[in-house]
Formats: structure tokens, C-alpha cells, sequence
């Protein structure tokens, strides 16, 4: 009887850890995303700035265009594909800087207020508070319309977008691990609030920061995307998804291919890096059931 009680108690656990294939999907695209920013260098047939004017305007592979240019070519005659790989490259590597600036900030500020609580705990509250108030995008087109469009400005204000959701959860949570008492346990025995934090606190608390970034991810995709192609992103010659999808306006009805490959990446991007965060979420957050 025991014997066979075992295949149908292991049943549901098989169904937990099978990966859907929506998600399946969408982790092999990521992945497929990874290596091409990776391997941009080498993937890319075109230099981003090489110009052939007599080849302007060239419309892809299958379309009336040329094997030289799968994915056809701009009005200065550059290569879309090439343009498309190192564009990928940027573009992921702005938002996964911000989003780690955006997670060491908020965790960092979460984890002083937890631990100072009293008016420490009140300043960080204002600011977070502030922060969810404040309408980013304005904020954002302000500081680079005045300061102007260095990448390393761009990258780090786009690290404070989303900073004041990892605070919250770090506060939250390291105050419930508190309540807990094996942190104050391990401090107890000696350890400084530093150890206490870096080695008890945040491993315990890690799943739910990670889903949260993730989550976070795909809205500084965007958000990168919607600056570029305002023209406060990315600036020439250097190229991003949403520098492309700005310069492809204006070619919309005659070329609709420079801004239609950007644009897919885009979408697909946001949508894949989300449902792998749904994903994480349901199987790493111990707050669902």
C-alpha cells in the first residue's frame, strides 16, 4: 500500500517544479538576449557608425532587400542589424546597472531604518514617500535637460527609479526577522549590527528583493527606451533600443523596419524579464501560499 502511495504523493511535487512553458520561453529568450549583448562585438557585421549612402533606406532580407543587410538599413545607409546588437548591449547594461543601484539603495535604507528606527526611520519614510509622489519621468527629463546627457549621469539616475519599493521590503522585512529574535540572538553573542544584517538578515531575505527586482527590471527598460526616444537618453553615435525607435519615427510610413526590430526587442524583452519575475515571485515569495 505504502508502495504505492509514493508515485501519487510525488506527483504534485513534480508538477510544482516543472517550468511552464510560457516561462520556458521566456528564460530562453533572456538568455538568447545575454549572449548577444555578450557577444556584440563579434555578432555585429557593421561597425554602429559605418555609412554606405548608396544602400540607404535598403529594406530587409525577403522585402527586396540584400543578404549584406538582414535587417535592412537606415537613412545613412547603416546596417539595422548591427545597430540592433549593440543597441541590445546598451540598453540591458543601463538597466541592469540601475536596477542594482536601485536594490543596494533601497536595501541599504531600508535596513538603517529597521535598525535606527526613531527619526531615522521617520527621514527614510519621508523620502520614500517623496520619491512614490514625485513623477519620475519629470524628474528625469529635468535633471538631464539641466545637467545634461553624460551616460554615467543617465545610468545613475536611472538607478533611483523604483529604489523607495526595495526600501520598503527590506524595512518590512528586517524588522519581522528582528521580531523573530535570531537576529538578536546572533547580536547577543557579539556580532556588530553590520554582520548581523549582511550575513543573517539578507539571506533570509533575498528571494523577495530578487523578485522584486526583477520585476523592477522591465520598467527601467522602459522607462531607458521612453528618455532615448525623447532624445535625453542615449545620445549619438552611441545607440540604444529606444534611440533607434526615436530616429525611426520620422522613416514610419517609407521604413518601418528601423523602428519595428527595436521595438519587438523591446516588447519581448519587457515581457519575458516579467513573467520570469511572476515566476520567481510564486515560487521564491514565502508570503503566497
Amino acid at each position: 500500500m505504502s508502495d504505492l502511495a509514493l508515485p501519487a504523493a510525488a506527483a504534485p511535487r513534480r508538477r510544482r517544479t516543472t517550468l511552464p512553458l510560457g516561462v520556458a520561453l521566456a528564460a530562453a529568450w533572456i538568455v538568447l538576449m545575454l549572449l548577444v549583448a555578450l557577444g556584440a562585438d563579434w555578432l555585429r557585421p557593421y561597425g554602429i557608425t559605418a555609412l554606405d549612402l548608396r544602400a540607404r533606406l535598403l529594406p530587409p532580407v525577403g522585402f527586396g532587400g540584400s543578404v549584406h543587410h538582414l535587417l535592412g538599413t537606415d537613412e545613412l545607409g547603416r546596417d539595422v542589424l548591427s545597430r540592433l546588437i549593440v543597441s541590445i548591449r546598451i540598453s540591458l547594461l543601463i538597466a541592469f546597472c540601475a536596477t542594482v543601484i536601485a536594490a543596494v539603495l533601497g536595501t541599504t535604507l531600508g535596513f538603517l531604518a529597521a535598525h535606527f528606527r526613531g527619526l531615522a526611520e521617520q527621514a527614510v519614510l519621508m523620502l520614500i514617500d517623496f520619491q512614490a509622489s514625485m513623477p519620475f519621468l519629470i524628474l528625469a527629463l529635468a535633471v538631464l535637460a539641466f545637467f545634461g546627457n553624460s551616460l554615467t549621469l543617465f545610468v545613475c539616475l536611472m538607478g533611483l527609479y523604483g529604489w523607495e519599493r526595495h526600501a520598503r521590503i527590506a524595512r518590512g522585512l528586517a524588522i519581522a526577522a528582528t521580531a523573530q529574535g535570531y537576529a538578536a540572538a546572533v547580536r547577543q553573542l557579539g556580532a556588530s549590527p553590520l554582520r548581523v544584517y549582511l550575513r543573517h538578515v539578507l539571506p533570509n531575505i533575498a528571494s523577495t528583493l530578487i523578485v522584486s527586482a526583477t520585476l523592477s527590471f522591465p520598467e527601467i527598460v522602459l522607462l531607458e527606451s521612453g528618455l532615448s526616444f525623447l532624445g535625453l537618453g542615449v545620445q549619438p553615435p552611441m545607440t540604444s533600443l529606444g534611440n533607434m525607435v526615436g530616429y525611426g519615427r520620422e522613416y514610419l510610413t517609407r521604413a518601418p523596419w528601423i523602428l519595428l526590430a527595436p521595438s519587438a526587442t523591446v516588447v519581448l524583452t519587457t515581457l519575458a524579464v516579467s513573467m520570469l519575475g511572476d515566476w520567481l515571485r510564486d515560487r521564491l515569495d514565502p508570503t503566497l501560499a
